[in-house]
């Protein structure tokens, strides 16, 4: 068998060594993922270290260990030919960590610093992800994994393969098929939204529509009406009948988003609606059977709202029928570079450069320059992969005809804005948002350049741009309305937005950013204009 190739049975057996190395943790398995190779196609390959948990060394060079993707038969190694031959050693460190010793004279960083000789690290800094480049040429995630022994067969639409998404996965195949309603819990930017359509696209209700609504992108006053229907006269201004979310969802799918927004009486409702299947619409005394699977969806630390007195406990249980955690990005580095080349490949081939991706000559330097793949890897995403879709796009576009990816100054200022987190300290699994942790502000303190600044660092995402301001979301729009330089999806004209989705190829995100408005709402006017939304 060939170095850095074993069977999964070896595992258990591996970590029972007396060996120094010891066990790390029962199942995880230490490994190298390249996050960035100048074959950029290898991006996501990895080798497990199974030698060390046994106490032996591991040799990385040119020409070993081999790289494969997880679940493929046979590996490559690195094989560029500006790495060394003389390789830089991994050897077993003290209480399950990792030793490296230099080998060779090619430059060797670690975590963006060089590595003059040798170098211990810690099981904790090991559980974050720790970033090698070699050579100036490829970037490497020295991490711990748990090797699958089962795989869901579809990606259901969820680009990675860390044991967080492949978590994710499972959850959402077993429960896609069953009538419960689903809770998804997760910071804002992670993927709720592709979870969601991956519930209603596995689910019993496939060929029904599958709805999207943004509670927090509703007024108030209005969400009643929204949600369940409401009669002609039932309410000032209501010169028409309204059909209503639910009604529009029947036989399929209603994702109602930002669940933590619903008001008191909106949380009634829908309570009524989870335990009998009935809503009455705004105005009417008829009941309305519903046909509808719900998917609720929140950044917001719900229990606490709950002690709170924001937040109904019976709604959380009824909602919470299952629950799925979507991870943050922090949380999945070893992805960063699969997702990396996923947007990529979206962006490029929207600007008929998709050759960029091909392969290219052995000496040929990388169009993903190593420095700048490292940086990203170690970089905390505070906007998760919504803002790395967001910077690929910005690194593409900006670096249109040059042979490598480039920086401009606004990235270059935005990358480092914030410090990596540190590996001994993980964030909480369920943090809570800034807003609730910290002591209002008034909405008066808040300049007009100071929220328009929050909102774009945010791509127009309401809840994170008002944690950042430290104020409700509802004091956020009040602030829009007042302002003579924000605006809404509402408030576009329809000859705006279909201007622009010619002019964007109906790239909806690209849309968004260019009229500078919140994405789901914008994809909302869109759907009502009869618009293909890609």
């Amino acid at each position: 068998m060939k170095r850095g190739e074993h069977s999964l049975e070896d595992i258990s057996t591996l970590n029972r060594s007396p060996q120094r190395g010891g066990p790390v943790a029962p199942g995880l398995v230490p490994a190298l993922t390249i996050v960035s190779h100048p074959k950029i196609q290898r991006s996501g390959e990895r080798v497990l270290l199974r030698e060390l948990l046994a106490g032996r060394e591991v040799p990385l060079s040119r020409t070993e260990p081999l790289f494969a993707r997880p679940g493929a038969v046979q590996g490559l190694p690195l094989a560029d030919p500006f790495l060394s031959r003389k390789p830089l050693r991994l050897l077993p460190g003290a209480q399950g960590g990792v030793r490296l010793l230099v080998g060779s004279s090619a430059p060797v960083i670690v975590e963006g610093e060089p590595l003059s000789s040798e170098r211990e690290l810690e099981p904790a800094t090991l559980a974050a992800g720790v970033t090698l480049e070699l050579a100036e040429r490829v970037v490497l995630l020295l991490h711990l994994v748990q090797p699958a022994d089962k795989e869901v067969a579809e990606e259901l639409g969820m680009v990675g393969q860390s044991a967080a998404v492949r978590r994710v996965r499972r959850q959402v195949m077993q429960v896609a098929d069953l009538d419960v309603s689903v809770l998804i819990r997760g910071e804002t930017g992670t993927g709720k939204e592709l979870v969601a359509r991956a519930l209603h696209q596995h689910g019993l209700r496939r060929k029904g529509p599958f709805i999207s609504v943004n509670l927090g992108a509703i007024p108030k006053e209005l969400a009643a009406a929204e949600l369940f229907g409401a009669e002609r006269g039932s309410y000032t201004g209501a010169t028409q009948s309204r059909e209503g979310f639910f009604r529009a969802a029947q036989g399929g799918t209603l994702f109602l988003d930002e669940v933590a927004e619903a008001s008191s009486e909106v949380q009634v409702l829908l309570l009524r609606v989870l335990e009998t299947g009935e809503m009455f619409p705004v105005g009417s005394r008829t009941p309305v059977k519903t046909q509808v699977r719900l998917v609720a969806a929140t950044d917001a630390h719900l229990e606490e709202q709950i002690q709170q007195g924001q937040f109904k406990a019976p709604l959380l249980h009824r909602l919470a029928g299952y629950e799925v955690r979507v991870p943050p990005l922090r949380e999945r580095r070893e992805d960063l570079g699969l997702l990396l080349l996923h947007f990529a490949r979206q962006e490029l081939e929207a600007l008929g450069e998709a050759w960029r991706l091909e392969s290219q000559e052995a000496s040929a330097e990388p169009w993903l320059p190593a420095s700048l793949a490292s940086r990203l890897v170690r970089y905390p995403w505070p906007g998760n992969v919504r803002q790395l879709r967001n910077v690929t796009r910005q690194l593409i576009i900006s670096s249109r005809g040059m042979p490598s990816l480039q920086v401009d100054p606004q990235l270059e200022q935005e990358l480092v804005a914030l410090p990596a987190s540190s590996p001994a300290t993980p964030p909480p699994i369920t943090p809570v948002p800034r807003a609730l942790t910290e002591a209002r502000r008034k909405p008066s303190e808040v300049s007009e350049e100071e929220m328009m600044a929050a909102l774009r660092e945010h791509a127009w995402d309401m809840a994170a741009a008002a944690n950042q301001l430290g104020i409700t979301r509802a004091s956020l729009y009040n602030l829009m309305k007042k302002s003579a330089r924000a605006r809404t999806a509402k408030d576009l004209s329809v000859e705006q937005i279909r201007q622009s989705y010619q002019e964007c190829g109906g790239n909806l995100e690209l849309m968004a950013q260019r009229l500078e408005v919140s994405f789901r709402a914008l994809q909302r006017r869109v759907r009502e204009l009869g618009l293909e939304a890609d």
